[in-house]
């Protein structure tokens, strides 16, 4: 059986349901870490860790496998591109937001406090910098009395 041509487009839209495995509300397309897609000759993915020591790493290559292989994709190879290196900068808006409503602060450029996702203030304080995992850390507002983690700027 010869194995069907596929778009760069459809695998790129298959892949924004693959969710990321430290922080589920993302997905890989948010995180912006699916560097391009070439159907050439099967299917190659392009993915760039969001750092070089990224527990999740291989659990993100292979769910970019499975799910590929859940549409009938048969012929998958996975890239990592590590130049340009990941930032957060290629975390897309809509990604953003649902770091917040999910209850961590988006990372931001600037030179001001960090913001409670929770109730807006920036009267908040870093408790530690390191959270959960080491891209993120622990902050409490100081307004809301509550804890909540900041993902940082890479």
């Amino acid at each position: 059986m010869v194995e069907a041509q596929y778009k760069a487009e459809q695998i790129l839209d298959w892949l924004s349901d693959v969710a990321d495995p430290e922080i589920p509300v993302l997905t890989i397309m948010d995180l912006g870490i699916v560097r391009g897609v070439d159907c050439t000759d099967g299917v190659e993915v392009a993915l760039t860790p969001t750092y070089s020591g990224c527990p999740a790493t291989e659990a993100i290559e292979q769910s970019v496998v499975a799910a590929l292989e859940e549409r009938g994709v048969a012929d998958i190879r996975i890239k990592r591109v590590l130049s340009p290196p990941w930032t957060t900068d290629w975390i897309s808006s809509e990604g953003r937001k649902k770091l917040k409503i999910y209850g961590i602060a988006p990372p931001e450029r600037r030179n001001r406090p960090v913001e409670c996702p929770r109730c807006d203030s920036s009267n908040t304080e870093r408790v530690s910098e390191f959270g959960s995992t080491a891209c993120k850390a622990s902050y409490k507002c100081l307004d809301c009395l509550e804890p909540f983690e900041y993902f940082k700027c890479l």
